[in-house]
């Protein structure tokens, strides 16, 4: 009986390539992230302390949302 391989190696520059998409993707995935963050506080902080207290939330939970 014949054993037939069925795997090829990568070509060449194929797995530097992946990573430097994947790394530039996790980078634009954290930026994207903090961004979210920073208007999630900002539209908190226009808030009235009476409206906050409605959600649940004082002035010192803001912070801590976005991390």
């Amino acid at each position: 009986m014949a054993a037939v391989e069925t795997t090829r190696p990568a070509p060449f520059g194929a797995i530097t390539t992946y990573r430097a998409i994947s790394g530039l993707s996790n980078v634009f995935a954290v930026l994207s992230a903090w961004n979210d963050a920073r208007v999630t506080r900002k539209a908190l902080n226009k808030l009235s302390d009476r409206e906050l207290d409605d959600i649940g939330l004082c002035r010192g939970d803001i912070e801590f949302l976005g991390r």
